[in-house]
């Protein structure tokens, strides 16, 4: 058994400027953040945009961001719970700052503020193009002057410990406590038990549910399957908001993101054969909220037969944009296409999940001392839809929240330390190695196909139904290869997936009504 006083699991934006905050009010605490990748791999990383917080007081104001908020979740959101990320948003900024992150300035030294769909002013915070890999650069640097954070790599979650593992335990479900984590540990092949009086979930979204995502290959979902086994409410997952403009390809995967800061400066959105679209659908054009503008460009490829649409920058002024849009430019030009010459391919990709593992205003789970930040959450901020940059502050401001309410347990001292050891070690005696790696990769195709196909921007209840139906063939399967396999990072994620791809489906089901994200074309 390793024991530590605080586990965070995942490494982006909320598991470290979470331990951070912690680390720093208690030296004397024991944490340890794992990650299944490197340190730096995270969905933040990826963050283009940036931040979607209020700095200027004269043009702009925390009401204005909050109905713009509660705007893009369609209803859906808790309105406690935009208040506190939009009042508190600014002083998390500049705690980020005082840490070290850079953000770009104008000439009189104000920041430098963009604007995206969904939002009434230029308020958007961002470093270039390259937002989320600032963040994550300073964070990461802050961290490792700590002597009391311990940052574990390529360590892979693979079950909650609760009273579920206790042999004879008799528990009440609705009550569940967390007591951290069996913990595969990738270098050395070995499952270690790793006890935590507190744990804390920061393990991102799960774009690779689909077949094409904006989102890094760690994304899988993995907050979401352990915490459905563990039996942790999760709700919302039927609003998965597909980014308008990812950069085309025939390849499934992920793909690059055109940042929507881009159509904010200006950039206009065509047909493959060069006819704006826009118009027809939503007054605000290019700039409508991330549902809107996916669903039209759905609705434009369906109609003529195109693979995508195309984005268009070519009278935009060259020189400016170079100096917000350096990185977007050159991955472009990679590809062969110059964004001042050219029209660049584009379409939906999942993105970003709204919905997650449901907690409190202080981000603490149903099942007691587990907490969920960041994008495996449901705050209650995003409703049925997110608007543009609000996830990096959600993440900021949550995890300083939780923090505060991990402090406070940590100085009660109030743990079940005899359940703490009642859990076993983890047992594979009589499993085998798994050596048919085909199987799961093409369980993991079938499984992001009908996402695809049958799940997607626009659904039915035909699709519904038969997507239902063969995720529980794919589950059945999955379940036969885990009862007899050793356990692997593949069939870990595997699994995960499939709880994923169940939840979205059976809350879409249940969802009798179109908001945001969602889409039925069967409900009116």
């Amino acid at each position: 058994m390793i024991y530590t006083d605080v586990l965070v699991i995942g490494s982006g934006i909320s598991g470290l400027s979470y331990a951070l905050k912690i680390a720093q009010q208690r030296p004397d605490t024991r944490i340890s953040i794992i990650t299944k990748s490197d340190d730096e791999e995270s969905n933040t990383k990826y963050a283009q945009g940036g931040v979607a917080v209020v700095t200027d007081f004269t043009k702009d104001s925390f009401e204005k961001h909050i109905e713009d908020t509660l705007r893009a979740g369609d209803g859906m959101c808790k309105r406690e719970a935009v208040e506190v990320v939009v009042t508190e948003g600014p002083e998390r900024i500049r705690e980020m700052v005082e840490w070290g992150a850079n953000f770009d300035k104008d000439e009189t030294q104000h920041y430098d503020l963009g604007r995206e769909g969904g939002h009434t002013e230029n308020r958007v915070v961002h470093y270039k193009d390259i937002t989320g890999a600032e963040i994550e650069r300073a964070l990461l640097t802050a961290i490792q002057r700590l002597e009391n954070v311990e940052l574990l790599n390529h360590h892979y979650v693979i079950d909650l410990l609760t009273e579920h593992q206790v042999p004879d335990a008799e528990f009440d479900k609705y009550n569940l406590n967390c007591y951290g984590a069996y913990v595969l540990d990738m270098k050395n092949q070995k499952i270690k038990k790793m006890s935590a009086k507190i744990t804390l979930m920061a393990t991102g979204g799960c774009g690779h549910v689909y077949k094409n995502t904006t989102n890094p290959i760690i994304a899988t979902g993995d907050g979401i399957g352990l915490a459905h086994r563990a039996k942790a409410k999760i709700s919302n997952m039927q609003f998965i908001q597909f980014h308008p403009t990812a950069f085309y390809s025939t390849m499934s995967g992920q793909l690059p993101l055109i940042s929507e800061a881009v159509r904010g400066f200006g950039a206009k959105l065509r047909t493959a054969s060069g006819e704006p679209f826009m118009h027809k659908y939503d007054d605000r054009e290019e700039l409508a909220s991330r549902d809107i503008v996916a669903r039209a460009i759905d609705s434009e490829m369906k109609q003529r037969g195109d693979d995508y649409v195309c984005l268009d920058c070519r009278h935009l002024d060259q020189r400016k944009f170079m100096e917000h849009f350096p990185n977007i430019y050159k991955q472009c030009k990679d590809a062969g296409l110059d964004m001042f010459k050219d029209l660049i391919p584009v379409v939906p990709a999942s993105h970003y999940l709204c919905g997650g593992i449901d907690v409190d205003l202080f981000g603490q789970s149903t099942i007691k001392n587990m907490f969920a930040v960041g994008e495996c959450s449901n705050t209650g901020l995003h409703g049925a839809n997110r608007l543009a940059s609000n996830s990096l502050l959600e993440a900021l401001v949550f995890a300083h929240r939780a923090a505060l309410k991990t402090v406070e347990r940590l100085t009660e001292d109030n743990f079940n330390y005899e359940q703490l050891h009642a859990i076993p070690e983890w047992n594979q005696e009589g499993m085998k190695v798994n050596d048919e790696m085909v199987l799961l990769n093409y369980l993991r195709k079938e499984l992001q196909s009908l996402m695809s196909d049958l799940v997607g921007i626009v659904r039915s209840n035909r699709r519904l139904n038969l997507a239902k139906q063969k995720e529980e063939e794919i589950y059945k399967s999955v379940k036969e290869i885990y009862n007899f396999s050793i356990l692997s990072p593949q069939l870990s994620e595997l699994r995960n997936l499939a709880s994923v791809a169940y939840l979205i489906i059976t809350q879409s089901i249940e969802q009798n009504e179109n908001k945001g994200t969602f889409y039925n074309k069967d409900l009116k």
